[in-house]
């Protein structure tokens, strides 16, 4: 029988276990996908932990997982834009750490030539999430942007997604990570005490918008540098959002697989970078998430669900 993530109760990583489940049946209109690998993202230890439980409650046993890649093992009646053995990415709330996804044809893309399976798995989250940010404030060429956390999961996409169009970018990361962002053309700033200071030291000029990926007070660091509102975006500031009336354009505003698709493109032909930290067998998940919740990564963790025999026949890309 396929297996899968599941969750009887809300708790920290120990909840979570890797189950036998009946396959799929693939009603008409539908997809059938058997996944290859599937992305760890910080929001789904909060939904698992119960702390969104009143406005995203689970339904138990519930499924765990978003964004993923894989191949198509079925179509259903009707579905013309997909063929058995096509393979494609897409987003499947709470269904993608299991072997097999029903997906609507709608929340697929297809995979390009070139784009690494663990890669592909992030591009429909954490590249949608980069995607939504940037186009909220819109980098101007010249101008300067920042990028919190910019060496972690969606702030490496943003940054580069910034420079893509012309912004000079200054990244705030740790120091393990500053040369790896300046390896990537992004202006590295260490986070901490005296980031104020430090980011217009960096930007004696102004700086003119800032994508906040991660929280701790960057909002009020970007209103104190002088950024307008409107030129804030935050994914991890709810009291930002409330306080200033800033962005929080995240994965919903870009939740559409033709964006998907420029994405995967620009990944592919080299144009950005995502990193991948480290790949877990689906075993080993509750491990992946105790390490996700430490928050000190360079990218991106991810589950390889499909049995390494399986993955081990198909195409490296």
């Amino acid at each position: 029988m396929p297996r899968a993530v599941r969750f009887e109760q809300y708790g920290g990583p120990e909840v979570l276990q890797v189950v036998n489940v009946p396959r799929p049946v693939v009603p008409a209109g539908r997809v059938l996908v058997e996944v290859v690998t599937a992305a760890l993202n910080p929001g789904e230890i909060g939904i698992r932990a119960g702390v969104f439980a009143s406005i995203w409650p689970a339904t138990f046993p519930e499924g765990q997982g978003n964004d993923y890649s894989g191949v198509v093992a079925e179509v259903g009646q009707g579905v013309t834009e997909f063929q058995v053995g096509q393979p494609v990415l897409g987003f499947a709330p709470r269904a993608a750490q299991a072997e097999f996804v029903v997906a609507d044809p709608a929340a697929l893309a297809h995979k390009p030539a070139g784009l690494g399976w663990d890669e592909a798995a992030t591009i429909a989250g954490v590249g949608a999430t980069a995607w939504a940010g940037v186009e909220a404030v819109f980098p101007r060429e010249g101008e300067t942007v920042v990028v919190s956390a910019a060496a972690g999961g969606v702030g490496v996409i943003t940054a580069q997604l910034a420079a893509l169009r012309g912004a000079r970018v200054i990244g705030t990361a740790g120091e393990g990570n500053l040369d790896y962002l300046a390896s990537l053309g992004v202006i590295p700033v260490r986070y901490g005490p005296g980031l104020l200071e430090r980011l217009l030291a960096a930007a004696p000029d102004g700086v003119d918008a800032y994508l906040d990926t991660f929280g701790a007070g960057n909002v009020d660091i970007a209103i104190a540098l002088g950024v307008p509102p409107y030129r804030i975006n935050t994914v991890a500031d709810g009291n930002g959002v409330r306080k200033y009336g800033v962005h929080s354009d995240a994965q919903e505003q870009a939740d559409s697989p033709q964006i998907w698709d420029e994405l995967a493109r620009l990944v592919a032909a080299g144009r950005i970078v995502v990193p991948i930290a480290q790949a877990y067998p689906m075993d080993r998940v509750a491990d992946a998430y105790r390490d996700l919740a430490t928050r000190h990564v360079r990218g991106k963790r991810v589950l390889h669900v499909m049995a390494p025999d399986r993955r081990a026949g198909l195409p490296a890309v």
